[in-house]
């Protein structure tokens, strides 16, 4: 069966501290299976990574996981996947995971979380794809990193046009919602809370 759409998600392969992380994880992972999705996301069973992973696959959706060799045994590979695709490089990690996505969301997470969200956002304000990039941010997470990139703005080393790439949420169901219309994956004329 096809996937009525592909979200590719970027989150911690640790848990984080405050349930509310791992909560969120497991809400996302459930509302694309249910609405008949895939996720693409980076291959581990550790963290909000396996908790998404195994919400969505629970929840009767597809997960496509991409993890480089490295990673395989430091990530600990989840072999439940769908497809599970093991890679030489994070570079190819990276493109394997733009190319089977239509939208990407940002959860909370570390350096690794961060680099991919600057690296897809960078790609969508250069014109190399024109996927919806999404952040939620949960119980303020992002708050700081928000308040920096206006700073930014403010010193002109970017413009609001390169800021409202950015669909930033702090509920996961309204987001994912918003990022699957926007990526053109609903129906002619349904409305969000018809998804």
């Amino acid at each position: 069966m096809t996937p009525a759409f592909s979200i590719c998600v970027y989150c911690g392969s640790r848990p984080g501290v405050d349930p509310l992380f791992a909560d969120a994880a497991r809400q996302v992972g459930t509302w694309i299976g249910r609405h008949e999705g895939q996720l693409v996301y980076g291959g581990g069973r550790n963290g909000l990574m396996g908790i998404v992973a195994d919400a969505t696959l629970a929840a009767g959706g597809c997960v496509i996981g991409v993890i480089p060799k490295a990673l395989v045994e430091k990530e600990w590979a989840h072999t439940g996947c769908t497809e599970l695709h093991i890679v030489d490089t994070m570079h190819e990690r990276k493109r394997i995971m733009a190319e089977h996505a239509d939208a990407f969301l940002s959860l909370p997470g570390g350096i690794g979380t961060l680099e991919e969200f600057f690296e897809v956002w960078t790609w969508r304000q250069l014109g190399y794809h024109a996927k919806p990039v999404g952040l939620l941010n949960l119980n303020g997470y992002y708050d700081h990193l928000l308040a920096f990139l206006r700073t930014s703005v403010q010193n002109g080393f970017m413009s609001d046009w390169q800021m409202e790439l950015i669909h930033v949420g702090v509920e996961p169901e309204a987001l994912l919602k918003q990022l699957v219309q926007v990526a053109g994956m609903a129906p002619e004329g349904q409305r969000l809370d018809q998804i």
